[in-house]
Order: structure tokens, then C-alpha cells, then sequence
């Protein structure tokens, strides 16, 4: 007869005699039986005081019931031992505990399970399948996920590869255009310069010649004066003499006087005022070009200290309720908006928008050259910017300048961009604080600039916004966003 297998020998010990399965809180009786503490209770159950061992049918008492932790360690190494003599055979398809082949799923604790799982009292009163058919309904449901899950990666691998697109063809335009950007100023600052050399030398020529004539202007009336105190002088001692003696030569005395008369020498050559003049014209028409030059750059172009808000009207904006989205909220004063937890009971009137969360101004501009400031505050996802009058308010509107709203947003991607068609990718590091609207409605032009380091952000070219009514625009995409109109 073949020797008895340790492992199976090991097993058979770590079972209970009642319900023929491993121990669970094992305890040992009076006799040294040992068994479940389920298991002895329930077979004792409606015995007053006294009952006997199951096994052994000793009288014991049923109170005095001993935990046993050694076995209860053994009956732990009896598991996993019964586990690694599975997977040694090949037999993941093995029940641990009843070593079992695995024939049946349990559709209420979703695991393959044996035929005595199947009989215990954890799985009795469950739906339980054949595995090979749970298997095959599984796996046409995970088909199903996949085949949608596949279909997804293929939509963010193009929307990925586009954006990409996007980027590269952008970096490549601003480079093409911070290159030609560089190389005009580089050109204009050495015409400047040389400029600035060659009046600054005429300037110095005219100084030199001017100082000349001034220097001989007072030699000459310095002689001038000394004739004129010679004169003076002798005269005076003339006047001094008797009548008779006085009265000698008077006809030379009255020559001489009449020829000391002071002659005022000429200040400036005609010659050298012609030429002065001509550099103060050409001096005027110069600053005249620079100033033409000047206003008509961009206005993100122009710094604060230059004039972007002198050049600019600043405008207290406030918002409109009879526009603003029924789940948007507004301050008492009109200047703050943000995401509502419910859907106020509105008007639908023809003014409020109904589908997107947006909001105008009250304020509308027709011409001239208007800004305000828009805090961002701690959300996410926003966008800002202007609109014309005629928007349309219902359903589906178009965030782009076809659609009548000229704007910068940050979108669910975390990605910067302004509202054009296609949007163009804004290469910011970081989330303005505020951001400044510059409308100039002569020009039909609206600029964004980062308030806080007066940093261009993006401007939609001259032209691009019709003559109607312009007013502010305002959009709140998250939860979390809150915007603020800058007093």
C-alpha cells in the first residue's frame, strides 16, 4: 500500500468532523476534540448544561470551550499548501479549499466556484451558471466595452495628433514671425540710429556756428562800449570848460557825436536762420512720422506707461441678468458671476441665453476705444471677451467671430486659446490673474492683455468686428469658476 501523501494527510487534519471542511475559529473540547465554534455550538444547540463530544461521545461541559491557535495556524498552512500543490499540477482551474476542478460562476459574488462551493451555505441561494457559458456572455460583453473603448483611443489619437498639428504649425508661424518681427525692428532701430546721428551732428554744426556769432556779437559791443565810455568821458570834461573853450571845434564834437551813436549788431545770419528753420521743419515732420507710426501699432503693442490706458477709455462695466443663463448667479452688484447649484426659476425672455452659460454686459459701444478688466479668480474653465448685439441667445450658438463673439477662453483640456475658426492655441505659461479687454470700435479690433505684467495675450486683427453694438461677454464652463468685473 503507498504511503499516504503528507499534504493530503495535512488537509484531512485541518478539517472539521461536523461540517467536513477546514476549521474556522477552531476549539478544543474536555476529550481534546477539536472543532468549529459554529459547528459544536450548533450541534449543542437546545442542550441546558451538560453535553457530550460529537466524536468521542464524552460528557463535557459546553461552557468550557478552549480556543485552539495552533491549529488554527495549521489549518492556515493546510490552505496555502493545498494552493501551491494546484498551481504545481496546473490547476488554476482548482478550487483552494475543496480542491475541486472549477465548473461553475456565481453571478451573485461574480467568481468561478466548485460543486461543493456551489452546495455551501455561502453560495446556496445563489444564481449559479456553468463557467464556460459565463465565460462566453462575458466575453461578448468585454468585446462590446472593447470595441467602444477602441473607438475612443482612435477619436483622442486623431484629436491628438490634430492639436499636435496645431502646436507645430503655430510654433513654426510665431517663429517665421518673431523672426521677421526681430529682423524689421533690427532694420528700423539702425535707421533710427542713424538718424538720430545725423541730426544730432547737423544740431551740434548749427550750435557751433551759433556760438560763433554770439561770441563776435559781443566782441563788437564790447569795443562798441569802450568808444562810447571814451566818448562819454571826454564830453563830460568838455562840459567841465569855460564858455569860450567849450565852445571851440563844436562842429567836430557834434560829428563825433552823432557817429558814436549806438548800432545794434545782428543776432543771427539770414543765411543761418533759413538753415535752423529748415531743420525745425524737418525735426516736426520726423516726430509727426514716429507719432503716425506709433498709433498705429497694435494697442497690446503700446505699453501702460506709453498710453495703452490713455489711449483706451476705462469703462465700469457691469452685467445684465436679463441675459445671464437661468444657472448662473449674480452678485447684488452685478459684477460677479458664477456657476449655480440649481436652475433659477427665469423669465424666458428673448434675451437670456438658454443652453451655454453666458452673460453680456449692460454696456453696449458703438464707437471710440473702450476697457475694463476681468478677474479670473481660482476656476478653471472660463472665457472672456465681447459680442455683438444681434447674438443669438437660444440653443446652439457658435463661440467664434462668425457666430458674433470675439473671446480667449481656457478649455477642459487645460488648454489656452482664442475663439477663432479654427481656435488658435495660445502659448501662455501660466493663468492670468486679470485680463484686460481693449475694444476699439473706430478700428473694429478688440485686444487681450495680461493685466498683471501687461503681456499681449491675443488680438483679433482691424476690421474683424462689425459696426453694430459691442458688448461685454462673459462665460463660465466649471463649478469652481468664479469671474469678477474690476471696478
Amino acid at each position: 500500500m503507498a504511503a499516504e501523501n503528507p499534504v493530503e494527510s495535512l488537509q484531512e487534519e485541518a478539517k472539521c468532523p461536523i461540517c467536513l471542511e477546514y476549521f474556522t475559529e477552531p476549539v478544543t473540547l474536555e476529550c481534546g476534540h477539536n472543532f468549529c465554534r459554529a459547528c459544536i455550538s450548533q450541534c449543542w444547540e437546545g442542550s441546558a448544561t451538560a453535553a457530550s463530544c460529537p466524536q468521542c461521545r464524552e460528557t463535557v461541559q459546553q461552557r468550557n470551550l478552549r480556543p485552539n491557535r495552533q491549529l488554527a495556524n495549521m489549518v492556515e498552512i493546510a490552505k496555502r499548501l493545498s494552493l501551491q500543490a494546484a498551481k504545481g499540477a496546473g490547476g488554476d482551474g482548482v478550487c483552494g479549499e475543496h480542491q475541486e476542478a472549477l465548473k461553475l460562476f456565481c453571478e451573485e459574488d461574480q467568481t468561478p466556484i466548485c460543486v461543493v462551493c456551489d452546495r455551501s451555505r455561502a453560495h446556496r441561494a445563489h444564481t449559479v451558471v456553468p463557467i464556460q457559458e459565463a465565460a462566453q456572455e462575458y466575453k461578448e460583453r468585454i468585446q462590446a466595452h472593447l470595441k467602444t473603448l477602441r473607438e475612443e483611443r482612435e477619436k483622442l489619437l486623431g484629436l491628438k495628433a490634430t492639436r499636435e498639428g496645431k502646436r507645430e504649425k503655430y510654433l513654426k508661424q510665431t517663429q517665421t514671425e518673431r523672426q521677421k518681427i526681430v529682423s524689421e525692428f533690427q532694420q528700423l532701430r539702425q535707421f533710427l540710429e542713424e538718424q538720430e546721428r545725423l541730426l544730432l551732428a547737423q544740431l551740434e554744426k548749427l550750435d557751433e556756428e551759433n556760438v560763433k556769432i554770439q561770441n563776435e556779437n559781443v566782441s563788437k559791443l564790447s569795443e562798441q562800449i569802450s568808444r562810447l565810455s571814451e566818448l562819454i568821458s571826454e564830453l563830460e570834461g568838455k562840459c567841465q570848460k569855460p564858455a569860450s573853450e567849450f565852445l571851440q571845434d563844436m562842429r567836430s564834437t557834434l560829428r563825433r557825436c552823432e557817429k558814436g551813436k549806438f548800432q545794434q549788431p545782428e543776432e543771427i545770419s539770414p543765411e543761418l536762420e533759413e538753415r535752423v528753420s529748415g531743420f525745425s521743419q524737418k525735426m516736426i515732420v520726423l516726430l509727426e512720422t514716429l507719432g503716425t507710426f506709433k498709433d498705429t501699432l497694435p494697442s497690446a503693442l503700446v505699453t501702460k506707461r506709453g498710453g495703452s490706458l490713455g489711449r483706451f477709455r476705462q469703462v465700469n462695466v457691469t452685467l445684465d441678468p436679463d441675459t445671464a443663463h437661468p444657472q448662473l448667479v449674480l452678485s447684488e452688484d452685478r459684477k460677479r458671476v458664477r456657476w449655480g447649484d440649481t436652475w433659477q426659476d427665469l423669465p424666458n425672455n428673448p434675451e437670456r441665453f438658454d443652453s451655454w452659460r453666458c452673460v453680456l454686459g449692460c454696456e453696449g459701444f458703438t464707437s471710440g476705444r473702450h476697457c475694463w478688466e476681468v478677474e479670473l479668480g481660482v476656476g478653471q474653465y472660463w472665457a472672456v471677451g465681447v459680442a455683438r448685439e444681434s447674438v443669438r441667445r437660444k440653443g446652439e450658438i457658435s463661440l467664434s467671430p462668425e457666430g458674433g463673439i470675439w473671446a480667449v477662453e481656457r478649455d477642459w483640456g487645460d488648454q489656452f486659446q482664442a475663439l477663432t475658426s479654427p481656435e488658435t492655441p495660445l502659448p501662455l505659461s501660466q493663468v492670468p490673474r486679470r485680463i484686460r479687454v481693449c475694444l476699439d470700435c473706430d478700428r473694429g479690433q478688440v485686444t487681450f492683455i495680461d493685466a498683471g505684467d501687461e503681456a499681449p495675450i491675443f488680438t483679433f486683427p482691424p476690421g474683424s468686428i462689425p459696426g453694430e453694438r459691442i458688448r461685454p461677454w462673459l462665460r463660465v464652463c466649471d463649478t469652481d469658476t468664479q469671474l469678477s468685473l474690476c471696478p
